[in-house]
Order: structure tokens, then C-alpha cells, then sequence
């Protein structure tokens, strides 16, 4: 009973009555309910998507690479895709957007929640803004975000809007555009001018502000923020473990620190590995390059117990809305790091099995009963989509916390 009690948040009681199409109750009848999808967000980067979606992958992968999505869209259903402005639009005024549409389309009828990560990041961003003056590198990335934000509507409603703004001002390891502008505008500055921009053309999208940085400074940077007057829609927190896994300690210490915002919290790149850890000395984990990383049987089963316990505490939690792992894949996976829940031939690691297990077994809601006389029926279960099918009729509908009775005909 305790594990229900503490997840008692992200679950409903609802009746439901079911009437025919005249409006009779339909009694006595055998019914089952069956949940499709999650309210929560078990996501993962999957850049994979964008050739398979595209059909630009040689034949002899094809199969291959359509296994590897079967299998991630067997557990999760939300998706990262990049929208790093240097590779999106690395030549000035063609940018990939119908690539990253039809990516986005394929999730989408997949029933797969997409986001975009990131609209403004001084990291992998475009080149050619070195060429512009300040003035003129802030109206490139204003009208990057409106050509963005209004090509993807309806595709994606979801966007990390700045990324790591704690170090952007005080980046120094190259000349950048969006470094140059934040020294200008100061972080809180541009936090606002970006996300007031992002608003303007999605006003219903949920913007989000990441970082890894999980410091006091982070905090003070939201505290800022929120003074200021920015509508932020959730935290992002980056939780990359190459050197190691937070523990439970440290994980509830910052999710202590970020809750008193009242904020929804978003995991939304995490990194948990199967093979050996990162020196502890890197400062910087892009310095960390070697040839191979493997993936060995001891580590995958610390690997999934790692990841065992942090999805508990997370999903626990009663403000953390998404977790996105950062590499579904060791194929192709950031740092060549064994950081997914699938090896490089497709194969599946201990890590996907138990969080198969939690997110489609334990935390999932299956049942069978029998309408009344009135036709009612009781379901208590995960927040989410369900299908209900009774005398070989279904009928689809959403668990949510709004009180009473839902009608459904059958």
C-alpha cells in the first residue's frame, strides 16, 4: 500500500457511466480499462528519428534503425529533437526545417510529446552571427525563434528556450554571437527577451529554461527571473552522470532547493552509464574523448539499479512532470558514452527491462469490472489516456484529477 500512497499524486479516482447511444445505462456488462499513455513525460533524445523520418538511411540500416525506434516508442512517449543552430542552419537562410518537420510528424503520430531543445544556446550556434554586430546578432536570433516557434506549432508545443544561461556571459573557450548578447543584456535580460519573443508566436507552448548548473546560482538566476516577471512554465534540470550517479542525497537535496519556486520540474537530459566513470578530475565533460567506451555486464546492472531508483524518486515527487534520458541508444550516443537502454547492435540492456517494468508494469493501470445496474463503474488509476472496451466497442478517453462523473457511450 505504501508505494501507491506515495504516488497518490499521480493517480485519480473516477466513476464512469456508461450509457448506449440513447442514453440508457448499459448494466451488467464486463468492461475493461486500459491505459494507453501517461500523463507523465518518459522522454529521451531521439535524433535517430530525423533520417529514418526523412528515408535517409542506406537500406541495409533501414531495419535496423526502425527496430531501434520500435523500441523506444514501446516505453516512452516523449522525444527530444535538436534544433542546435549551428547544424539547423549552418549555411545562413537554409535552415533544416522540413527535415526536423517530418521528424516531428512521425513522433507526433506516434502519439509521441515533442520538444525542442534549444531556440537560444551559445554552444553549437550559428557561425555567421561573428560577421553581425550585437544589434544585429539579437534580431537574427529574435527571427530565428519566430520562424521556428510558428513552423513547428501544432508539431511542437514544447521548448527548452535558453540553455545554460549561468555560464553564457562568462563563456570564454571561443567567440560566439549569443555569448556577445548576453554580456549586453545580462542573463535575466535575455532570459526575458527570449522567452517574451518564444511566447509571442505559441502563447499555449510550455518554455522552459535549462541548465546543468544546479548551484545556488541557478537558483538565484530563476529567483530573478521571477521577480522579473518571466513566465517560466517549468525547470530544466540537466542530470549528466558520466562521473557517477548523484544518489538519492543529492537528488532529494535538489529537488528540495528547486521546489520552493513551486515550478513544475523537468529532468531533461539525463545521462546514467554502463560502463566505467569519467575521471573525476574533468571539468568539462566535452574534454573527456577516448577511442572506446565500453558497456560491460557489471556496469549494466549498476546501471539499471541506478536507474531504478532514480525514476522512483523522481515519479515520487509531486513536481517533476518529465524525465528525458539524454541517449536512448550507444549508438551514436553524446562522448561515445555507453549512456543508453539499448547497446549498439539494438540489444537491450538490464536498464530498459526495469524501466519497461515500472513505466508500462508498476505504474501502469489495467482492469477488469462489471458495470451496476446504473451502468457505473469505478476506476482508480495512473493519470493518463485509456481505452475502454466492452462488448467489443472502444472507447477512448483521459484520467484526470477534475471531479465528478464521466459519461461515456458505448
Amino acid at each position: 500500500m505504501g508505494q501507491t500512497n506515495k504516488l497518490a499524486h499521480r493517480m485519480a479516482n473516477k466513476t464512469i457511466k456508461l450509457v448506449d447511444a440513447q442514453g440508457n445505462p448499459v448494466a451488467g456488462k464486463e468492461v475493461e480499462l486500459k491505459q494507453t499513455n501517461h500523463q507523465f513525460l518518459f522522454g529521451s533524445g531521439i535524433f535517430d528519428v530525423i533520417d529514418v523520418a526523412n528515408k535517409n538511411v542506406p537500406a541495409d540500416r533501414l531495419a535496423f534503425q526502425e527496430e531501434k525506434l520500435d523500441k523506444f516508442i514501446d516505453v516512452f512517449n516523449a522525444g527530444t529533437l535538436p534544433f542546435y543552430w549551428g547544424r539547423f542552419e549552418s549555411e545562413k537562410g537554409k535552415p533544416q526545417t522540413k527535415e526536423l518537420q517530418a521528424a516531428a510528424q512521425w513522433l507526433k503520430e506516434r502519439n509521441v510529446t515533442v520538444k525542442g531543445h534549444p531556440l537560444c544556446w551559445h554552444t553549437v550556434t550559428a557561425p555567421w552571427l561573428l560577421d553581425m554586430s550585437n544589434e544585429e546578432i539579437l534580431q537574427a536570433q529574435f527571427a530565428r525563434i519566430e520562424r521556428e516557434v510558428t513552423d513547428f506549432k501544432g508539431l511542437i508545443d514544447m521548448w527548452d528556450v535558453i540553455n545554460e544561461v549561468v555560464i553564457m556571459p562568462i563563456f570564454d573557450k571561443y567567440d560566439n554571437g549569443i555569448t556577445r548578447i548576453s554580456k549586453d543584456l545580462g542573463r535575466v535580460g535575455i532570459i526575458k527577451e527570449m522567452f517574451a519573443k518564444t511566447r509571442e508566436f505559441n502563447p499555449d507552448a510550455t518554455l522552459l529554461l535549462n541548465d546543468f548548473n544546479t548551484s545556488i546560482n541557478y537558483e538565484i538566476l530563476i529567483d530573478g527571473c521571477l521577480n522579473a516577471g518571466i513566465q517560466i512554465d517549468a525547470i530544466g534540470i540537466q542530470s549528466h552522470q558520466h562521473q557517477g550517479y548523484w544518489g538519492r542525497e543529492k537528488l532529494e537535496e535538489v529537488l528540495d532547493r528547486f521546489s520552493h519556486f513551486g515550478l513544475p520540474i523537468h529532468f531533461t537530459e539525463n545521462t546514467l552509464t554502463s560502463g566505467h566513470l569519467m575521471p573525476p578530475e574533468i571539468d568539462d565533460l566535452n574534454d573527456y574523448q577516448i577511442p572506446e567506451w565500453p558497456s560491460t555486464p557489471e556496469f549494466e546492472e549498476r546501471q539499471a539499479q541506478e536507474v531504478e531508483e532514480m525514476y522512483s524518486i523522481l515519479f515520487e515527487h509531486p513536481l517533476v512532470e518529465a524525465i528525458t534520458t539524454w541517449s536512448f541508444s550507444d549508438d551514436g550516443a553524446w562522448l561515445g558514452a555507453p549512456a543508453g537502454f539499448v547497446r549498439k547492435d539494438n540489444s537491450l540492456k538490464p536498464s530498459y527491462e526495469v524501466l519497461k517494468k515500472l513505466i508500462k508494469g508498476d505504474w501502469y493501470t489495467n482492469k477488469q469490472s462489471k458495470t451496476d445496474d446504473n451502468g457505473m463503474v469505478s476506476l482508480e488509476g495512473f493519470l493518463g489516456d485509456y481505452d475502454l472496451l466492452c462488448d467489443g466497442k472502444k472507447v477512448s478517453f483521459t484520467l484526470d484529477k477534475s471531479e465528478g462523473t464521466m459519461q461515456l457511450v458505448v
